[in-house]
């Protein structure tokens, strides 16, 4: 069986669900300069779904690997072996599920970078999916000790290291992906304290002619002078914690 064979799939039509973030071209090279127009159109998602990202997508990488070194194991007899062998298929499988399809926290394949390596020239998800066929008719071969068995298992073998530079480009994307995000959402943290910055300077001139207005009415302008102070005090305190939320917005 050759290689362009072993792959070979009709490639599935991309997700049409709604996205959830979006730059405009595929696979743009990031500048310092243009980032942050490159950025402005995103939706931000959470570090911790990024988190799961990045680790469903390392453990397809691990998986492949596993999967390939008990098939090896399993064709020579190791007891088991092919039992092993099978699990790691199935992490492979549910993993990559996982990825393409939006459920949950999950939001699937979310950006044009993601659509291009898994169903543009790359074929992703096309090569992944031959993949995990091919270990499947493998391991079964070997399972039932057939003679397509050692052919199956070299071609198997002969698959691990193209599919692991795939992979690696897809973890690199989510790696990258999760940068984009974690920089959109310091950006929005400083416009939110800018506008409370903005907020809290004219709470300041409100509570400062209040006291003007409560010093003039003598008597019975105290209450209002105490109220005046109290908001004067917050505004104070308000200022504290937009410079201490703008500090760490920029670490």
């Amino acid at each position: 069986m050759s290689s362009q064979a072993a792959v070979q799939e009709t490639r599935p039509t991309p997700p049409t669900h709604a996205v959830a973030v979006n730059d405009a071209q595929a696979l743009p090279p990031v500048t310092a300069a243009g980032s942050a127009d490159q950025d402005a159109d995103v939706v931000p998602l959470s570090g911790e779904v990024f988190g799961a990202l990045i680790n469903l997508s390392g453990r397809r990488r691990f998986t492949s690997q596993r999967l390939v070194l008990y098939a090896v194991l399993g064709s020579q007899g190791d007891a088991g072996a092919t039992a092993i062998a099978r699990e790691a298929l199935a992490l492979f499988r549910g993993a990559h599920a996982a990825l393409l399809k939006r459920s949950g926290d999950l939001p699937g394949v979310f950006c044009p970078e993601l659509e291009e390596a898994y169903f543009g020239r790359t074929g992703g998800d096309a090569r992944i999916t031959a993949f995990a066929e091919l270990a499947g008719r493998t391991l079964n071969a070997i399972d039932d000790k057939l003679k397509s068995a050692p052919e199956l298992l070299a071609e198997l073998v002969k698959q691990t290291t193209p599919l692991l530079a795939v992979l690696n480009q897809i973890t690199a994307v989510y790696e990258e992906q999760s940068k984009k995000h974690a920089r959109l959402m310091r950006n929005q943290l400083r416009g939110i304290m800018t506008d409370i910055e903005t907020i809290a300077r004219e709470a300041k001139m409100v509570a400062f002619n209040a006291r003007i207005v409560a010093a003039r009415s003598g008597q019975a302008g105290k209450e209002f002078s105490v109220v005046a102070g109290v908001l004067s005090s917050i505004t104070g305190e308000i200022d504290e914690l937009v410079k201490a939320a703008l500090s760490g917005a920029a670490a």
